[in-house]
């Protein structure tokens, strides 16, 4: 009889350009729009064991997504595997770490006890993900460009609008300082219960921004069009968050940053979810590396991760291979 294999999971990250609404019971909550890109990645491996086993780093996580796992099945009584994690992004950087790494897990558990594919929205039931937003939760299974509409209260998850295929050629370079991390677990649930609702001509604005500019520019590979419209649902949805952020983004040193960028004549500028991660599109390999040249050197004695990625058109990936046992 053969050993069970062993199943990786490599998923893409998420860049969030902000949301439609919340706090305003008369509209969809959340919903939104953003673009799974390359790198950083996030790398899982789920191989046979005794018992339930965790390795690598967040093993608190790992166990806590497994066992959710567990709960939602109901033919197997006892997890015998080995679930590690060997690469992660930055977390609290806005890059939607925690979605990828609960359907990851997800997934290769449903992969190492060869159950039927189950679609995205069962899929972040069964680990608890899509309560706000569910760009990263579509962006696993799909990647691309996700638009997405916002739930209703009965709903798990948000409905898609669209997920639009990225050009090729573009890329995104990342602009995250290194001492600042980006709200998360209870101290971003305290800040949409003192943030002041959306203003449903806000959301209405958004919606029309998605729809009439950044969807059909995406469509058309329009460079400009998209990059012009990336920023102002940005800058719109990130004036939502300034009784907390002071402003549309999260602090005087990302505004600084989204300021200099774009007067290096990057218009596509935005703040990924809470930061710190800032984001500028570029038509090119070229001009995504002279960018990143500059801002490293008028970067002087302050520490920022700059990165350069490609759009992720796939979403996860899942490799089986012969198990060692």
């Amino acid at each position: 009889m053969l050993p069970p294999p062993t199943v990786i999971v490599s998923a893409p990250s998420r860049l969030h350009f902000g949301l439609l609404s919340f706090g305003n019971p008369s509209v969809r909550q959340f919903g939104g729009v953003g673009v799974m890109i390359d790198q950083p990645g996030l790398r899982l491996k789920v191989s046979p064991a005794e018992s339930l086993e965790t390795a690598g780093p967040l093993q608190d996580r790992l166990s806590e997504a497994a066992s959710r796992w567990l709960e939602n099945v109901e033919d197997i009584n006892e997890l015998r595997c080995k679930v590690e994690l060997t690469s992660i992004p930055r977390l609290h950087a806005g890059l939607g770490v925690g979605t990828q790494l609960a359907l990851a897990v997800a997934t290769g558990l449903n992969t190492f006890y060869e159950r039927s594919s189950t679609g995205v929205e069962a899929l972040a039931r069964s680990v608890g993900r899509g309560l706000r937003s569910a760009v990263g939760t579509y962006g696993f299974a799909l990647g691309g460009l996700i638009a997405e509409q916002g739930k209703l209260p009965q709903e798990s998850v948000s409905p898609l609008i669209e997920r639009v295929a990225m050009p090729g050629e573009w890329r995104f370079v990342l602009i995250a300082p290194k001492k600042i991390e980006g709200l998360h677990g209870a101290n971003e649930q305290s800040a949409f219960d003192e943030l002041p609702p959306v203003a449903e001509e806000v959301t209405f604005r958004l919606n029309g921004i998605i729809m009439d500019r950044i969807l059909p520019a995406a469509r058309s590979a329009n460079y400009l069009g998209f990059s012009d419209a990336v920023y102002d649902f940005g800058f719109l949805a990130g004036s939502c968050f300034a009784p907390m952020q002071g402003g549309a983004y999260n602090g005087p040193l990302l505004s600084a940053l989204v300021k200099q960028i774009r007067s290096l004549g990057v218009r596509g500028v935005g703040q990924s979810s809470w930061g710190p991660t800032i984001y500028a599109i570029c038509e090119s390999k070229s001009q995504a590396d002279s960018l990143a040249e500059n801002l490293r050197s008028l970067a002087e004695d302050r520490e920022y991760e700059i990165m350069i990625a490609s759009a992720d058109n796939h979403g996860a990936r899942v490799t089986i291979a012969a198990s060692d046992l």
